[in-house]
Formats: C-alpha cells, structure tokens, sequence
C-alpha cells in the first residue's frame, strides 16, 4: 500500500528504527519489531546509516520482514549522494522484488570517507528518478527550523518545493523539540504551495548523551524548557528518562490539537519508550 492515500483516511502514526550494528545480532531488531507490532502503526521506515556510510542490504531486508513477516507497512531510507543510477535502478528492482511501495528519498549526510558520486546531487534528482523508473510512494524530509545548510529559512522552503514538484508525495520532518518551528514551518510551506501531507518527527529523549548528539548532527534548538528537565534529572537515569517521555507526550498532543497530519516517533529501537507514548496517546488519536 502506498502510505500516502493513509492521510485521507486518518491520522498517521508511525515509527523509524535502524539496523542493529556490527556488534548487536540481526534478531534485536526483530524482536523491537514484534514488541512495536502492537502498537498499531501505520508504518515502520528503516534508515540506511549514518554517512550513508552501510549498505543497503539490512535496510532493505528489515523493511522486506516489515512487510511480509509482520504484515506492517515499510518505508526503506534511500539517501543518494554515494549512489550512481545504475546502482539506483538495481536498487528500486530489489524494493519492488519485495513489495516494498514506499521510499523515503533522502540526498544523504557528506561523508568524508566516502567520494560523492555525481549522479544525484540533491534529493529533487532522486525524486526525479524514482519517479520515471517506478511506481513508488516517494517521501520526502523537511525541516522545521531549515537545513543547516541553506543559506536562508527562504531558500529552505525553495528546496523543499523542488522535491515535492518532483514528485515527492509526503512529506516527515527532522525531530524538533520547540513545536512554534513545526508551525511557522507549515504556514511557509502552506504560503509555498507545498500541500502534501506533512507528518512531525518526535524524537523522545531520555539521556545526556543522546542530547549532545542530537544537537551536534541535527543542529536543532533546545527550548528553556526543555534544558531546564534535562538539567534537573542529568544525574537520575530512571528521572530523566522519564521526564524525556514526557515532554514528546506534551509536544504530540499539542501537535494533535493542532491538527497535525501525523506523528512520526523516532524509537532508537526503544519498544518501552515507544509503548509509554502510544498508551498516552492512543486515544487522541482518533479523535
């Protein structure tokens, strides 16, 4: 099923995990995979690694199982800055192979170990693409509080049109932890003439460690609100954690009573923390 058609019937709840690593047994993954089945989501996206760094057998096989062992939608990460089009089309033949319908086109972090190939400079060209090879559901990833990148919140939104021009159908954003950027994002996107389906990535927090990397890779803003949880609990565990899942339950409702087109909750492969929020939730989101 191409998850796009999803948003005329309801609103959207899903997860994002990524392959265990090198260190960790494949069947980790699968047991975080069983435990979120019952959680009812939409659909489970699988990244492709930081860098773009690993290959795409893991994603492509996890979200294959996704599909056809757990009866759950998939999303596989496609980013393409390392990728040549040949590379691209034996790609998109081994998603079809699988029944996998839904992509999420990503350019995908520089990665100083790795050469980028020239095909495919930005996302708009994978778009492009995928679009004149395949019959694929094309999300796209947007950003809230602008790419890092772009030189102005202005010229974030122009990129941003460009991959939905090219065909992206959906669109999920970057995590964010201030929901007035997620507003003011939408109005500009809306004022764009960006009118597919924008679903809110929420990212739970529950460690320093995790903090600190998020805002170095993601660049995103931390409100006072949120740095004075953090710094109460840093030294409790159990307390922080907690006060983490807390704070994403408030962002979501209020993201709910806002009309939001989905929530897309970035587990970590978390199926506790996942299930703390669906239960605080669950209800709100039929309503």
């Amino acid at each position: 099923m191409k998850i796009c058609e999803l948003y005329q019937m309801k609103r959207v709840f899903s997860f994002e995990v990524f392959p265990p690593r090198r260190t960790d047994t494949v069947n980790t993954i699968y047991d975080t995979i069983k435990k979120l089945k019952a959680l009812n989501p939409d659909f489970i996206s699988v990244t492709y690694g930081a860098g773009g760094s690993e290959s795409n057998t893991d994603t492509f096989k996890i979200a294959s199982a996704i599909k056809n062992n757990y009866g759950i939608e998939s999303v596989a990460h496609f980013p393409c800055i390392n990728l040549t089009k040949g590379e691209v089309l034996k790609m998109l033949e081994d998603l079809r192979s699988a029944g996998i319908e839904n992509i999420l086109a990503l350019r995908g972090d520089v990665n100083p170990g790795f050469n980028p190939k020239n095909d495919f400079k930005f996302a708009n060209d994978l778009i492009s693409f995928i679009k004149e090879h395949g019959d694929f559901n094309i999300i796209a990833a947007c950003y809230p509080e602008g790419h890092f990148e772009s030189p102005t919140i202005i010229e974030d939104i122009r990129n941003l049109k460009r991959k939905v021009d090219a065909g992206a159908n959906q669109l999920i954003t970057q995590l964010f932890f201030d929901n007035n950027y997620f507003y003011s994002f939408r109005e500009r996107a809306a004022i764009a003439g960006i009118n597919v389906p924008i679903e809110a990535g929420i990212m739970p927090v529950v460690n320093k460690k995790q903090i600190e990397r998020i805002v170095a890779i993601c660049r995103v803003n931390l409100p006072k609100k949120f740095l004075a949880i953090m710094n109460r609990y840093e030294n409790n565990p159990q307390a922080l954690r907690d006060a983490g899942i807390a704070y994403a339950v408030d962002q979501i409702i209020d993201l709910i009573a806002q009309g939001v087109d989905g929530i897309h909750l970035y587990t970590m492969n978390n199926p506790y923390i996942a299930q703390r929020i669906y239960e605080a939730i669950n209800t709100l989101l039929v309503a």
